[in-house]
């Protein structure tokens, strides 16, 4: 017998399990942290790129979460909501550190080729075609500003335009963080894999997968 749960039946147990929660029952609430505690604290993780800094902000944010969880009215997927919450919790945190905003403006004096400036576009050279483990700690080793955009653009789905009213930023101002992330992962990435030409495509491997 299939004891697998479809997305309908996880939504709809969840779905009780919050009910409960709002009423107080600690036990539901014990149960959608176990849920949720592996993809929130990844999630800050890949913010912060420290992991004694991501798991006191998982934490907090399921602090937040017990705190806040009677506002929840459905409106929106529970994760959906759990991942704004933390990631709000996160940015309070690096803003608190001086995160910088980049602006759009900002002149880019890196060695770098010249880049067509098409913000919305895939990168197709860097997503799906590199190591997984070298590219988590190059995202570790970017700037807050560019790491954050780039998370929650590339990693977690985000639009721009929510991006922006996380940020508290323009949507100019997040197009471009996300272009220069990439553009220094990419130039980590080639360092790392001894590549000399800009053009040339990270060599092939396999996909990066979310954990």
């Amino acid at each position: 017998m299939n004891t697998n749960k479809t997305p309908a039946t996880k939504a709809a147990a969840d779905s009780q399990l919050i009910a409960r929660a709002q009423q107080g029952d600690e036990g539901a609430f014990a149960a959608l942290f176990e849920a949720h505690k592996r993809r929130v604290y990844s999630l800050c993780l890949r913010m912060t790129g420290n992991t004694a800094e991501a798991e006191d902000l998982a934490q907090e944010a399921f602090l937040q979460l017990f705190r806040k969880i009677s506002t929840f009215r459905g409106e929106s997927a529970f994760s959906t909501w759990l991942h704004r919450l933390a990631v709000n919790v996160v940015l309070m945190h690096l803003r608190k550190k001086g995160l910088q905003q980049i602006s759009l403006d900002e002149t880019d004096n890196s060695q770098d080729e010249p880049v067509k400036r098409d913000y919305g576009s895939d990168d197709r050279r860097l997503t799906g075609s590199v190591d997984r483990i070298g590219l988590q700690n190059a995202i570790a080793d970017l700037p807050p500003g560019y790491r954050t955009v780039f998370v929650l653009h590339d990693v977690e789905g985000y639009e721009h335009n929510e991006i922006a009213e996380i940020m508290k930023c323009s949507v100019g101002n997040s197009k471009s963080q996300l272009h220069k992330a990439r553009m220094k992962l990419r130039e980590r990435l080639r360092l790392d894999r001894g590549l000399k030409s800009a053009d040339e495509p990270l060599p092939a491997g396999e996909p990066v997968e979310e954990s």
